[in-house]
């Protein structure tokens, strides 16, 4: 048997029924069988007798074997039957991600979600000391159930003799993948797996916000981590799977489920205070996984790949759907006799509703006749004349002092017009007021402790929701040598202001050791905005210099 008398209908090994062709690599194809030793679906890569290949394919097996997370699609048999090497995979019914962004770039949502599912399963994958070598827009598939596999672990590199990879290569890779996703253009000098390459100014690679509105800037970020050359604002490189994981884990959540509904996952987000301004974008159009139109034959691309049809069965729909019971009914929309009536009636309510109603009388009584007995005390105090000894109030009673304030939302402040770029890792903000030191907002990495001298400083801003008066804020920072200042709004009312001259300071701490600092006004401040705004940073290990927070308390 010769690669090229393996065709449909015949029996490899005697339990291989081949079915249909999917692709061709430089030779080697691959095929749909069916394994009727078990009665399933199986993806099988054939090499043609005498292939140099051989030996490279049978190592890869080996090493594949080691790749136990459940998103690579297995190695289940390599052998060779006949003179011809052949070597059976897991097939997965889906969709691959070049045939996705064939209609179209993902949102945000979508395209950091698929490279985080990417990610930790290449973290683990490394831990073993291998690679896939391979990563690309057609070894990635979102099955017809809206789970990401990963087809080809070392297999695919030696289908295309390109060697074993290493685990930095697979994560520059997912970083071309996540580009991709995310502007529907390739991050490379030329045409590849059909999109067209990304532009470039100045020899450098424009950033995916750049190239497509809308794009999150934390995702921008992160993109940027993983190609840039160097990344931008001194931004520290991402070159692992596990440190990459983790950032896309801060910005999509750690959630395995798949986005479903884009408007209500960003409402979610937004009141869990986990989602930066720019990720608020406006509604895409549904997943390109939708599209149920089969592409047609192609010749061979770029990407090397001949077929005469996608690699995957198409599927109707590959995002889940959020399936509601419908409503019990007797058929003519009445509910059922034996049906149980919903819990709380409208009498229950109306009982609380008065009992609500009762104690507020009580309350408002009790305020009546406390003020009274205090104007009584004041009358006590009147000079002979009659008259008060103190002006009438006039004002409605301050609010209540002392004790924390409570923070309602708050963002990272690193504005454009002063230098910035716009964000300061806005994914992690949140952990400045979550109650737990172990959990930190830190600023991009600087060339000098003044933040390079690009810009005045960099920061977060709290909403305390209405104008409160502030006695003093608590800052714990990590490493020694920061100055920090504690600035609100220059004016009153309105939102917060967005450049660093709209604030003014009323507090400063220069040259701080490690630790929690106390920033008090010179008398207590109305305001309902509060800037933590750093202007020198403390050196770290590598010689850069960076800020940490952990926990801001704000005392009213």
């Amino acid at each position: 048997m010769s690669n090229q008398t393996v065709s449909p209908g015949a029996l490899l090994a005697g339990r291989y029924r081949i079915a249909e062709l999917l692709a061709e690599i430089d030779g080697a194809r691959v095929w749909r069988a069916v394994d009727e030793v078990l009665s399933r679906a199986v993806v099988v890569d054939v090499l043609p007798v005498g292939d140099p290949r051989t030996n490279l394919l049978f190592d890869a097996a080996r090493r594949a074997a080691a790749a136990n997370d459940p998103r690579f699609l297995r190695v289940l048999d390599c052998d060779m039957h006949d003179g011809v090497t052949y070597c059976v995979r897991e097939w997965a019914g889906g969709r691959t991600l070049e045939r996705m962004l064939g209609t179209g770039p993902l949102t945000g949502q979508q395209a950091g979600w698929l490279a985080r599912e990417v990610s930790e399963a290449l973290e683990n994958l490394h831990r073993t000391g291998f690679a896939h070598g391979a990563i690309s827009p057609a070894t990635v598939v979102v099955t017809d159930a809206g789970a990401i596999k990963v087809v080809g672990v070392a297999t695919e590199a030696a289908l295309r003799s390109s060697g074993a990879g290493s685990p930095e290569e697979d994560v520059h890779s997912l970083g071309e993948l996540l580009f991709a996703s995310l502007t529907g253009r390739w991050p490379g000098p030329a045409p590849a797996w059909g999109l067209q390459p990304a532009p470039v100014e100045h020899g450098r690679l424009l950033s995916p916000r750049q190239v497509r509105a809308g794009v999150p800037r934390s995702l921008d970020d992160i993109c940027d981590r993983l190609l840039g050359d160097p990344p931008r604002h001194h931004a520290p490189p991402i070159t692992s799977a596990a440190g990459l994981s983790a950032a896309l884990s801060g910005v999509v959540g750690s959630s395995h489920e798949p986005p479903n509904q884009m408007d209500e996952t960003v409402q979610v987000a937004r009141q869990n205070g986990s989602i930066d301004d720019a990720t608020q974008v406006v509604p895409q159009p549904p997943p390109p996984a939708l599209d149920p139109t089969p592409r047609p034959a192609y010749n061979a691309e770029q990407n090397g790949y001949q077929a005469p049809q996608p690699a995957y069965e198409p599927a109707t729909d590959t995002r889940p759907v959020r399936r509601q019971p419908p409503p019990p009914s007797n058929g003519n929309g009445r509910r059922r006799q034996d049906e149980p009536k919903p819990k709380g009636s409208w009498g229950g309510r109306i009982l609380i509703l008065l009992a609500i109603l009762a104690l507020l009388s009580v309350i408002a009584m009790a305020q009546f006749l406390l003020k009274g007995a205090m104007n009584n005390d004041q009358g006590s105090g009147d000079s002979g004349d009659g008259k008060s000894s103190a002006p009438p109030q006039t004002s409605a009673p301050p609010t209540a002092t002392g004790g924390p304030a409570k923070i309602v939302g708050a963002k990272d402040f690193d504005p454009e017009a002063d230098g910035g770029n716009g964000s300061e890792h806005p994914e992690d903000v949140k952990n400045t007021y979550d109650g737990k030191a172990s959990t930190t907002w830190t600023t991009m990495s600087y060339s000098r402790a003044n933040l390079g001298g690009q810009k005045p400083g960099v920061g977060i801003y709290y909403d305390l929701g209405s104008p409160t008066e502030v006695s003093k804020v608590q800052v714990a920072l990590q490493g020694d040598g920061t100055s920090v200042q504690l600035m609100v709004p220059a004016s009153s009312g309105g939102a917060a202001p967005t450049t660093a001259d709209g604030w003014k300071p009323v507090a400063t701490q220069e040259d701080q050791p490690e630790g929690t600092v106390t920033l008090t006004p010179s008398a207590p401040t109305e305001t309902q905005y509060v800037l933590i705004w750093l202007t020198k940073l403390p050196k770290e290990d590598g010689g850069k210099y960076r800020g940490t927070i952990s926990e801001v308390t704000i005392q009213k």
